[in-house]
């Protein structure tokens, strides 16, 4: 005999059970609720699937359950609170109540890619069904916990992005569950809506003081439910936005200072990334001081060291040079070879950028007795370094291709440093008269020399560095330039040279005073002021030793003779003039 199927879904009679008027209100409101919910869902499939004809009669049905609740909201709390709380009645499964059916090309509600996984928390099965049904047909992924505990365990086993928790449940409540949850997530990386009953206001405040993001009334008003958690998610979107935008501000603040880290100061490195204008890299004209820095003598060096020795050299040198340019707030634009080209002004200027450029130089001639001493104690020749400083308008900015750009500077400005560079003695600072003017009172100079740079109309007006007073205090040692006259005479051989190129051919001279650092060569010919020679020097026997000494020709010379220093002077050299001067 078939059975009743009214008998599937009705349990067994229980006693009723007593409860206050607020209780009994709210699970009458409950059901109601129920009813509502399925009466919509059901509305929605039967439209869907073209079958208007049942649709009537479940308006019908939702019409009547507002009118009951309506009608429960206004027994008075008296007669609620005497009346027993009827048993519990189960609803169909929602599949068998009104299964989902969709019309072919009906055209489904728009899915999110990919949907937004809610978790459904209620101890009452039908509030978990409706409501899942009501969520899943708007096109999210839900999974329900029909308590605290589970609730629990599902948000750890897997990436949940809301939950609708219910305050009220048996054993572990919304509120122990929310506490838990936020001892773990922060409100934007899983927000909480709460569902309270309307007659429990100090449950809203509780919840949201804990970090609840958000809560809803029951019984539930679906449009209310659909749209807050819409908003929630939206929310959370728009944080995850942020944090991804910041993790690309973050990528990119890395690139500037991997860009920028090796060349400048971490305060200006940190001035780049905070100030939006420091970042334009496009090309502009600008005025700036640039510094060039040069070893003297460094290819014919080069030419009698082994590889792994002039990369040792060369990075004893730009090592240490670099810390001082970094030091004094330097942008150093580019290593060519052993020579240095560095920017103050660019891409931050400063009030004193002529001032600290000159002190940098002054610094970076200090250093190099430091250099020398790492050189010596790894069997490297000790060098000698010239620089130049002067101020000027270039234009700065991206240099390159689409595929390979630097940001440097180019103009006129860049080719006179480099001119200025070329005249300096071993161990000399020259300033140009822009960078006097520029940087004031504070630069202590020596005496003035003109200068017919190479590629310009005009002299060049040039002032010998001896040191920068004020905050930055540095100066110059005075040079040395006493030379004794040598025990016994030491012939030499001559040539001047530009670069690798020789310009004249090779004279016969002789050294008869001299120091460490420089000499007096007595000849017939003589060598233009400035020059920069290679010498070729003979021993007691006259045999010609095996290395060059390179030196640059001073001012002040005479007929029969000039004086040069030394820019890199070999140790056989140093050895043979030492040996052939008198006892100290």
């Amino acid at each position: 005999m078939a059975q009743d199927p009214e008998q599937d879904i009705t349990p067994p009679p229980t006693e009723p059970k007593k409860a206050s008027g607020k209780s009994l209100r709210h699970e009458l409101r409950t059901c109601v609720n129920q009813v509502l919910g399925y009466s919509e869902l059901v509305q929605e499939d039967l439209t869907r699937a073209g079958q208007p004809a049942f649709v009537a009669d479940l308006k019908r049905i939702s019409n009547a359950a507002r009118r009951l609740e309506s009608l429960v909201n206004q027994v008075p709390e008296a007669a609620v609170a005497a009346a027993p709380v009827p048993a519990a009645r189960t609803a169909a499964p929602a599949a068998e109540f009104a299964p989902s059916v969709a019309a072919p090309g009906s055209g489904d509600p728009p899915t999110p890619l990919p949907p937004a996984t809610l978790l459904v928390v209620d101890d009452d099965e039908n509030n978990r069904d409706v409501l899942s049904r009501v969520l899943q047909s708007k096109g999210y992924s839900v999974v329900t916990a029909a308590s605290g505990p589970e609730a629990l365990e599902v948000v750890a086993a897997q990436p949940v992005d809301l939950v609708l928790l219910d305050v009220m449940m048996p054993g572990v409540s919304g509120l122990d569950v929310l506490k838990s949850l936020r001892a773990r997530y922060a409100p934007g990386a899983l927000p909480v809506i709460m569902a309270t009953a309307k007659d429990q206001p100090q449950d809203v405040v509780e919840a949201l003081s804990m970090g609840a993001n958000d809560y809803v009334t029951k019984p539930l008003d679906f449009p209310v439910v659909l749209a807050r958690t819409e908003a929630q998610l939206s929310l959370k979107r728009a944080m995850g936005e942020i944090r991804r935008l910041n993790e690309e501000l973050k990528r990119r603040n890395q690139f500037i200072r991997r860009t920028f880290g090796r060349y400048l100061s971490d305060e200006v490195v940190a001035s780049l990334l905070e100030t939006p204008e420091g970042t334009r890299l496009g090309g502009e004209k600008r005025t700036v001081t640039l510094l060039m820095s040069d070893l003297r003598g460094f290819s014919a060096l080069a030419e009698r060291l082994e590889p792994e020795q002039v990369v040792r050299l060369l990075n004893n040198y730009l090592g240490a040079m670099a810390e001082v340019i970094t030091r004094f707030q330097g942008t150093i634009d580019e290593f060519i070879g052993d020579a240095i080209l560095a920017l103050f002004g660019a891409p931050l200027d400063r009030e004193d950028d002529a001032e600290r450029a000159a002190a940098c130089a002054v610094a970076m001639q200090l250093a190099m007795a430091e250099v020398n001493e790492t050189n010596r104690r790894e069997g490297l020749p000790e060098v000698q370094m010239g620089v130049a400083v002067h101020t000027g308008e270039v234009i700065v900015g991206n240099i390159g291709s689409q595929t390979r750009a630097k940001y440097g500077v180019v103009g006129t400005g860049v080719n006179l440093t480099a001119r200025i560079e070329s005249f300096t003695l071993p161990g000399q600072v020259l300033v140009s008269e822009s960078t006097v003017q520029s940087a004031g009172p504070a630069l202590v100079l020596g005496e003035s020399r003109l200068f017919q740079a190479k590629g310009f109309k005009d002299p060049v007006t040039v002032f010998e560095l001896k040191g920068v007073r004020g905050p930055y205090d540095v100066a110059l040692p005075e040079a040395d330039e006493r030379m004794e006259p040598l025990s016994r005479e030491i012939a030499v051989s001559f040539t001047v040279v530009d670069g690798t190129h020789i310009r004249q051919a090779s004279a016969e001279g002789r050294f008869v005073r001299a120091s460490p650092t420089g000499a007096w060569v007595r000849s017939d010919a003589m060598a233009p002021a400035r020059s920069n020679l290679r010498i070729r020097v003979r021993d007691d026997a006259g045999a010609e030793l095996p290395v060059d000494l390179y030196a640059k020709v001073m001012e002040g010379g005479a007929e029969g003779g000039f004086q040069v220093r030394f820019s890199s002077a070999p140790p056989e050299v140093v050895a043979l003039i030492r040996s052939a001067l008198p006892p100290a």
